[in-house]
């Protein structure tokens, strides 16, 4: 099973990011706007909205914002944890602009809504069938959720 992961974990803050494709780059420890990637490779991923991005996270600055990420895997996983002051942040996941429905993860529903109550890794996509490239999107509806790390199984 594990020869189906193609994609590595991927890391959020600049210190460790790679394949980070959203036009202009990670701006470094200041609050910037970031459009959509054109296209996604696998393995390639972006922000959109107004993030803030560390070393070792990005932390949401706007009202929403979204991660997309191109991968190969059966699951995904992102560590995630709540605003500063402790507060819920609502989210919402697509898998190739779809809810997810049966291949949702544990810590979703199958239309894709869930919420970051505490820092921990978050399980959002559990396929089942056959492995293949998928565009993964997570909106997160609250701002200050920080985002640091994307793992595959």
């Amino acid at each position: 099973m594990q020869a189906d992961v193609r994609s590595p974990e991927t890391y959020i803050g600049y210190e460790r990011a790679q394949q980070f494709m959203s036009p202009g780059g990670e701006a470094q420890n200041r609050v910037h706007d970031y459009a959509a990637p054109k296209a996604l490779d696998v393995n390639d991923w972006g922000l959109t909205g107004s993030w803030k991005v560390g070393a070792e996270q990005a932390t949401l600055a706007g009202v929403s914002g979204r991660i997309v990420y191109r991968f190969h895997a059966r699951n995904l996983h992102l560590v995630l944890g709540p605003s500063k002051e402790g507060k819920p942040v609502r989210f919402r996941v697509s898998i190739d602009g779809q809810t997810p429905g049966a291949s949702h993860g544990t810590d979703i529903q199958a239309d894709g809504n869930g919420t970051v109550t505490q820092q921990r890794l978050y399980q959002l996509v559990r396929q089942a069938g056959p492995v293949k490239d998928r565009t993964f999107s997570i909106e997160l509806l609250d701002p200050g959720v920080e985002a640091y790390a994307f793992t595959f199984g």
